[in-house]
């Protein structure tokens, strides 16, 4: 099956464009742009910036340029644009769209990508403005129609009038394609929103209850043949021979081809290229390899992370001096490798022509991907399209374009056609690209009335960015996402130092759901609880106190969810608050005792995003983002085994939280004038540390290695 709709029937109508003053441009090049410029005579194709499209059947196509993989900018940026237009939402949709960085760049990085829970906030005015230009473009044409000043004219729930005159959006679709797109369009004062601030229904919800959505696996093109790829066993090993004449005798396996990462199996179906792939025998070169156990590496990076590495990231005071002679307050903490285990595995298809390449998959970062392809393939025109995707968590957002390279290097290996290349859990699951282990140690003291008047804080971690094409932004600095956290703290301390200690491994690692904040919130929030207790405070009124006056979104939101939780109840309850991408997040975790093991029962949640453009999609990603923070709390966990083998392959021995286990979550908003702000991540960190302090202050027994529940 061919999901590719035609070009002319998805760009009929009128395209809206706004240019926008001061766009971040990438330098890679995109042939995107001519793909999906291809119009017919009248079609009323804008230069520059294409957002909207409204047909002549009355619906407003919006083209989303991030991602769309369960974190909500489909129903957000739309939201946006209908708003500024005033439009029907039942007349909206969302698509893809084209990676094309020149047009859909991320305002916050320079090129085409989702990350960093930015897409609200860099997208906010784009679309807002997006949206305000095609109205005015609308009223013009109507305005020349009914023969009256366009000041005449009103707009409500996208009905055109002017007196007793009136047209849809569809009606005047043709002639508002002739008129001037404006430079800087108005838009409306926040008192006059009416879908902004609305608990709308997410605009691809049908699509995916129904099965009509459209994802990487439902891709088909004619003689494409199915790849699977066999990677080493151990991190940094490499294909030293291999024999594949097993292989080759599966029915329906065609050919068998040595890939930079690995031996790739090409059939005309998934299970012929699975049984194909455990009929190879493969020898490899493990002279490079990982061969140190978890332990081995827990061990040697804590040393590093009390020794604190070269890079001094604060330093506030004078810190030995304060600690010298004082009653010492110190915990390790350690956190191990993550997978993302998001829903669907990577996969993509790529098809080769003469002096092209067109490929599906659930891109995170376009233009590194694209950028990748088409460096391999050695073609000029890559047309990507950006497929929904079942999940990422940061998982398709690899600074090296580590799954585009080797799509396109299996691609490469066969020649013209199409491929779909996939990885299964087990793949993925052993396959890297992990949140880095991680140590922290903390050192404190107090002064006599329970202040803290030294903290000290080393953090031993793999760089995600370095050794990246990423690594330009960090400008010869340290890898602030290793930190991210823990050099900002919302309490005062008059002496304050942080050092990290940069750690090498061939294990690959990658930005995971929240990044930095994930550990460094965990760390931070414990070692605060524990000093709080030491001197007799409330955990509350304690953290409040620290906080002062400096802080007053933090102290909302930590206010606001004491008001919400419940506290009388025979169970344990720990709290914790994080900032993390400019969003403010305080959670109280209630747990009980279940024989020594702790469960979570209940989680109020308070969250300040600045404007929640969409309540519903807000309240979701902080539950979603609950869910997966508890996973890693109590469960979650990749290990080697002495020699480096990585022992999880799947959910039986990764393990994630059960539907059963998912606690009762209570999220409020706090009304907010501020820009928007991210939430796709910030729902994560601050729930690990509020349940390690539930059960260190009902049990005695405080949590330094993550998961509370070790592997087995």
């Amino acid at each position: 099956m061919n999901i590719h709709t035609s070009r002319r029937a998805f760009l009929s109508g009128l395209i809206v464009a706004v240019a926008l003053p001061g766009l971040a441009r990438a330098q890679q090049k995109s042939g995107a742009a001519a793909f999906f410029n291809e119009l017919p005579e009248g079609s009323g194709e804008m230069s520059a910036n294409a957002f909207i499209r409204v047909a002549p059947d009355n619906t407003v196509t919006v083209l989303i340029k991030h991602i769309e993989f369960g974190q909500g900018p489909y129903t957000g940026l739309t939201t946006l644009v209908a708003e500024e237009m005033d439009a029907d939402w039942s007349q909206m949709r969302a698509a893809a769209a084209p990676a094309d960085v020149e047009k859909y760049a991320n305002l916050a990085f320079g090129m085409q990508g989702t990350g960093g829970s930015t897409a609200m906030a860099n997208s906010f005015m784009q679309m807002r403005k997006a949206g305000a230009g095609a109205r005015a473009m609308l009223v013009a044409a109507a305005a020349e129609r009914f023969g009256v000043p366009a000041d005449h004219i009103t707009i409500d729930k996208g009905i055109i009038s002017a007196g007793d005159q009136s047209a849809t959006f569809g009606e005047l679709a043709e002639a508002a394609a002739q008129q001037t797109a404006p430079e800087d369009p108005p838009v409306k004062d926040p008192a006059q929103f009416k879908l902004i601030g609305t608990d709308l229904p997410k605009v691809d919800s049908s699509a995916k209850t129904d099965g009509s959505a459209q994802f990487t696996l439902d891709v088909y093109r004619d003689g494409m043949l199915t790849v699977v790829v066999a990677h080493p066993p151990k991190f940094g090993a490499k294909v030293a021979s291999f024999d594949d004449s097993a292989a080759l005798q599966v029915s329906g396996v065609q050919k068998v081809a040595q890939v930079p990462t690995g031996v790739a199996v090409y059939a005309d179906n998934t299970y012929a290229a699975l049984k194909g792939r455990d009929a190879l025998e493969i020898e490899w070169d493990e002279a490079e390899a990982e061969t140190r156990s978890s332990d081995a590496m827990i061990e040697e990076w804590t040393t590093a992370a009390k020794a604190g590495g070269k890079w001094e990231v604060v330093k506030t005071g004078d810190v030995e001096a304060a600690l010298e002679g004082s009653e010492i307050v110190e915990a390790t903490y350690v956190f191990p490798y993550l997978a993302h285990t998001p829903m669907e595995p990577l996969d993509a298809v790529v098809e080769l022509r003469d002096g092209e390449a067109e490929v599906w998959m659930g891109s995170q970062m376009q233009t590194g991907d694209q950028g990748t392809i088409a460096k391999i393939l050695g073609v000029e025109n890559v047309r990507l399209h950006t497929m929904l995707a079942g999940g990422s968590f940061g998982r398709r957002a690899t600074p090296d374009s580590h799954f585009a390279a080797e799509a396109a290097e299996v691609a490469k290996a066969n020649g013209k056609g199409a491929v779909k290349l996939m990885w299964t859990r087990e793949d993925d699951v052993q396959g890297g690209y992990y949140r880095p282990l991680t140590v922290h140690h903390m050192r404190a003291a107090l002064d006599d009335q329970g202040g803290i008047k030294a903290w000290d804080h080393g953090i031993a971690a793999q760089s995600v960015v370095m050794g990246t094409p990423f690594e330009a932004m960090l400008q010869g600095g340290p890898d602030f996402t290793a930190f991210e956290g823990a050099n900002e703290l919302h309490y005062a301390m008059a002496n304050h130092r942080l050092r990290w200690a940069q750690m090498e491994s061939p294990i690959p690692t990658l930005w995971w759901r929240s990044v930095g904040h994930t550990h460094t919130g965990y760390a931070v929030e414990c070692f605060i609880d524990e000093l709080l207790e030491k001197a007799g405070k409330d955990p509350i009124e304690g953290r409040l106190a620290l906080m002062g006056d400096d802080h007053p979104r933090e102290r909302a939101v930590l206010e606001r969810v004491a008001e919400m939780a419940d506290q009388s109840g025979d169970y344990g309850y720990g709290v914790a608050v994080v900032k993390s991408f400019g969003t403010y997040v305080a959670q109280i975790a209630e747990i009980e005792d279940r024989g020594g093991i702790p469960h979570v029962h209940r989680v109020w949640c308070a969250v300040d995003c600045g404007l929640a453009v969409n309540p519903n999609v807000v309240r979701a990603q902080m539950e979603g983002g609950i869910g997966y923070g508890i996973s890693a709390a109590l469960y979650s966990e990749i290990t080697l085994d002495e020699g480096g083998l990585i022992r999880q392959q799947n959910w039986d021995s990764y393990r994630i939280l059960r539907i059963p286990e998912m606690p009762a979550i209570e999220v409020v908003i706090i009304p907010s004038a501020e820009a928007p702000t991210g939430v796709g991540e910030p729902g994560t960190p601050p729930i690990a540390p509020a349940i390690a302090n539930a059960w260190r202050r009902m049990t005695g027994n405080a949590t330094r290695r993550l998961p509370i529940i070790p592997v087995a």
